[in-house]
Formats: C-alpha cells, sequence, structure tokens
C-alpha cells in the first residue's frame, strides 16, 4: 500500500503488525528491489520508501551526501509518529545510510540488518580501478546535457551488463526476473546531476566507518559470492561490531534481495525472535 510522510512516498505491508521493519533500498534502486523480502515477512509491519532523487521521491535540495541522506530519514522516522522504536534495515548502499543513521541516532531504533553491507572501501583494494572508471563514467554524465546524460545511464547495454555480472543463480526464469527488475528500475532517478552527487557519496563511505560506535544489536547478512564486498570483509566487519552476529548466504552475490528472499527473511525473522 502507496503512502506519503510529508509529501515522500512509502509503501507499507502488513499494517496490523506490532513491530515495525523500516527497509533502505541500495543505490539506483527502489523500494520495488525489496518487495520479495517485505512479502516474505508477514509477522511484521513493513515500510518501504523510496530514497531521495530516486523513484517517486523527489530529490533532496541540498547536496545528495551522507550527511543528508540520514537527516532526511531521520524526519521520515520521526513523521511516521511510531508507538515504539523501528527496526532499521538497510541493503548495499542503503546498509552505509543505515549504518550511519543507526549511530548517530540510536535511541530511535530497537536494532539494526545490514543486508550485503558496504563493508570496504570502494576506493581500496582490487575493485578500484573499476571504481575510478565508475566515477569516470558518472563524471561525463555530469557534463552531458539532460537528455543525453539520462540516455547514457540508462543505456540497455550498461544496465544489462551491470546485471549479468551480478546475478550469480543459473536459474534461467530467475536471471530474467532480475535483469527485467533493473531494466524497469534501476534507471528510475530523478536526474544525472542528483545521480552523480549520490554515486560519489556511495563509493566514499562504507559501514565500517560507523561500525565501532553502533552498540546496537546487529545482523549483517551476506553472500559468499558477492563481488561488492568480499566475504572475508565481511567477517571483518562484523568484528567491529559491539554486538553483531553476521549470516552468510551461500550461492549467491549482492543479490540476496532477488535470489535468495526466502532466506534474507527467515535470518531476520531468527535475529528478532
Amino acid at each position: 500500500m502507496k503512502n506519503t510522510s510529508f509529501g515522500h512516498p512509502f509503501w507499507t505491508y502488513n499494517l496490523s503488525a506490532d513491530t515495525t521493519i523500516i527497509m533502505i533500498h541500495g543505490f539506483r534502486g527502489t523500494h520495488h528491489g525489496l518487495d520479495l523480502i517485505a512479502k516474505n515477512l508477514t509477522d511484521f509491519k513493513i515500510i518501504v520508501p523510496d530514497l531521495p532523487g530516486f523513484g517517486e521521491a523527489k530529490p533532496l535540495e541540498a547536496e545528495h551526501n551522507l550527511d543528508n541522506y540520514v537527516a532526511w530519514l531521520a524526519d521520515f522516522i520521526k513523521g511516521l509518529n511510531l508507538p515504539k522504536p523501528p527496526i532499521l534495515l538497510g541493503h548495499s548502499f542503503g546498509s552505509i545510510v543505515a549504518a550511519s543513521y543507526a549511530a548517530k541516532y540510536p535511541e530511535t531504533l530497537s536494532s539494526l540488518i545490514l543486508v550485503n553491507p558496504i563493508g570496504a572501501p570502494a576506493l581500496e583494494g582490487p575493485k578500484a580501478v573499476l571504481t575510478q572508471l565508475a566515477i569516470f563514467y558518472y563524471w561525463l554524465a555530469r557534463k552531458l546535457p539532460a537528455r543525453p546524460a539520462h540516455r547514457w545511464l540508462a543505456s540497455k547495454p550498461t544496465v544489462m551488463i551491470m546485471s549479468i555480472t551480478m546475478a550469480k543463480t543459473k536459474d534461467k526464469k530467475l536471471r530474467k526476473f532480475i535483469h527485467n527488475q533493473h531494466l524497469t528500475h534501476f534507471s528510475s532517478f530523478n536526474n544525472p546531476a542528483m545521480l552523480a552527487e549520490a554515486f560519489k557519496t556511495s563509493v566514499s563511505n562504507d559501514v565500517r566507518m560507523f561500525a565501532q560506535k553502533i552498540k546496537l544489536p546487529t545482523l549483517l547478512i551476506a553472500g559468499d559470492k558477492d563481488d561488492i564486498t568480499p566475504l572475508t570483509k565481511q567477517q571483518s566487519l562484523a568484528e567491529l561490531f559491539d554486538n553483531a552476529k553476521l549470516i552468510v548466504i551461500k550461492n549467491v552475490g549482492h543479490l540476496t534481495h532477488y535470489e535468495t528472499p526466502d532466506q534474507v527473511a527467515q535470518a531476520v525473522k531468527k535475529f528478532i525472535r
């Protein structure tokens, strides 16, 4: 069910449930990406907003940096007027926003869940060269006029390269579903300038920066084939938290929300109970 809070769109599931989970999606995603996980969590009230500038949400009036995303999230959660502190779940880039928020406003949450968290700096290690190429890709988009820039960023070959690389399942039907989801929603951004700002934020920050400040009960869910943050880095990340548990899902990478949403939901249920 679609709702709005001070004009900001969000989607709700299971309105009669007592415990609330607020879910924050990843970079270039929308609320649609977390739909399968939400539908597997029938015992909880689920709230999934579109991040500012993505999907149906208006962009921020200020720069799309981490501080401003966290400020937006603080206003969003406050505006919900929930009877008790919710659980906050972030996937991928959403894990950075969620972790930063949890470090700053722990009293407003009951616990934290990070799915495929960004647990290592994108500008370091073996992926650094690819990250620099991606930075150039978004930089070039900012130099183009609006329409050519959008076509450049939303081109089918670019989206498909990303989708094919990240999908680990061998199930043809599921791979087709994943590619369709990316082709349908991956380019639902407001404008190239805000997307470039958001990308800069995504590669300039990681969960590790906030882990030691977080004392909340925390669950990390990782895929053992994740190319964004390798499993060894996820294990190191978990050790930085004061009170964290790492659950590893086998034979899946960064797309647990599409490939193994039932296993993600099961881990969430067990953690909460």
